[in-house]
């Protein structure tokens, strides 16, 4: 599934778009972003969380290799969906966080409770993190 930024598949004016497919795993949900997560494209993102936590998904990693720009709105979709999907013994996990993400995460110490990962490949590359 693909949304954009007004929920429209294709990405509307192709500002933020998610992607959400099966990971290599069973039970697994890759979810990839592109472009720029705040206030006004912040709702596919969490439609697409609260879709793959509803679903069943036991591991919910968010590929964040061309997120280019996350504020504090998106952090807080983020943090819900993991308090959601923790809930339900799943976990949400971030993978290749670009330095300008990983450097708000780091200001608001919410990089310490997601587990994180260089690449989507390290993410699927060995033992989970716990």
């Amino acid at each position: 599934m693909v949304a954009g930024q007004d929920g429209r598949p294709g990405g509307g004016d192709g500002r933020f778009t998610v992607t959400v497919r099966p990971g290599p795993e069973p039970g697994t949900v890759v979810v990839e972003l592109v472009g720029e997560l705040d206030h006004d494209t912040a709702e596919p993102l969490r439609s697409a969380l609260e879709d793959a936590i509803g679903g069943g998904a036991r591991r919910i990693v968010v590929d964040c290799a061309e997120l280019r720009f996350c504020d504090s709105t998106g952090l807080n979709v983020l943090l819900r969906a993991r308090l959601a999907a923790q809930g339900g013994e799943a976990r949400v996990e971030l993978a290749a966080l670009r330095p300008q993400v990983a450097r708000m995460l780091a200001i608001t110490g919410a990089g310490a409770v997601f587990p994180r990962y260089a690449s989507l490949g390290e993410a699927f590359a060995g033992p989970r993190r716990e």
